[in-house]
């Protein structure tokens, strides 16, 4: 079987299980957006995925092995993690952060290389970096530092990409950017994409798949229209919500009803 999944995984931190016995498959060359309340266990299983976080029971499949019985360099060739807030060494320049995407390719019988440096370059072009190469990450925006980390898993050269909350603390303009970059990868080089967002609106437009997780198991899955309901938005995040047409483009949208608009009624 191609691409990632899971079977009957169970992951936990100090011993308190946060994943329980789920089973989930990540549609190969789609946008998939984990979404759930704080605390739920979207970026533990974004983790356990990656394999950060080594499982207590059941198992993560990279196109059909076992994830566990593959080498980090055969993970690091294939699946590429952006965690969230990642924090860079001081002085570091966009160029030596993106070039630390090819690290997996690299050994002592095999040094940088003109594929190495194309790679690169393609990277820090996609993402529209290449006259900020130069420039210290610590000098950027918000907007133009998550594009350098997103240049670095791309020079990883892998077909998935797991994003932990990738528009967190930025603007709504910056986490727009963003969101673009990553659908225009996945619509020009069919990457699969995982994120985990907060934001439900976005993840309706933006994503094939949604992976709504409640107390560490799915609730529901599938496509924006079947999972984005009232009744969902009401179990998962026990909130009350009228769900909507998008004006823009059609998808989904959340409208919550809080103490002010339960007034006006």
């Amino acid at each position: 079987m191609k691409g990632l999944s899971t079977k009957s995984l169970s992951l936990a931190y100090d011993g308190v299980p946060i994943i329980r016995d789920l089973n989930l498959a990540i549609p190969t060359g789609q946008i998939s957006a984990l979404v759930g309340a704080n605390g739920c266990g979207k970026s533990t299983l974004l983790r356990g995925l990656a394999r950060l976080l080594k499982p207590y029971g059941g198992t993560v499949y990279l196109d059909g092995k076992s994830i566990l019985k593959l080498s980090t360099k055969e993970v690091a060739q294939q699946l590429g993690i952006l965690p969230q807030s990642p924090v860079a060494p001081e002085g570091l320049t966009v160029r030596d952060l993106v070039a630390q995407g090819r690290y997996p390719y690299q050994n002592w019988l095999q040094q940088w290389s003109a594929k190495d440096e194309k790679i690169v370059q393609q990277a820090l072009k996609i993402t529209d970096l290449l006259e900020l190469a130069s420039r210290a990450l610590n000098t950027l925006s918000g907007g133009q530092r998550q594009r350098a980390w997103i240049a670095m898993a791309l020079a990883q050269d892998t077909d998935i990409l797991l994003l932990d909350e990738p528009t967190t603390f930025l603007d709504l303009a910056h986490q727009i950017e963003v969101l673009d970059l990553l659908y225009e990868l996945n619509q020009t080089q069919e990457r699969t994409i995982v994120m985990v967002l907060h934001d439900l609106n976005q993840a309706c437009r933006y994503a094939d798949y949604l992976v709504a997780v409640k107390e560490g198991r799915i609730f529901t899955a599938g496509a924006p229209k079947q999972v984005m309901t009232e009744e969902m938005v009401q179990q998962v995040f026990g909130l009350e919500c009228r769900v909507v047409p998008d004006p823009v483009v059609g998808t989904p949208m959340c409208i919550p009803i809080g103490r002010k608009v339960k007034k006006s009624y």
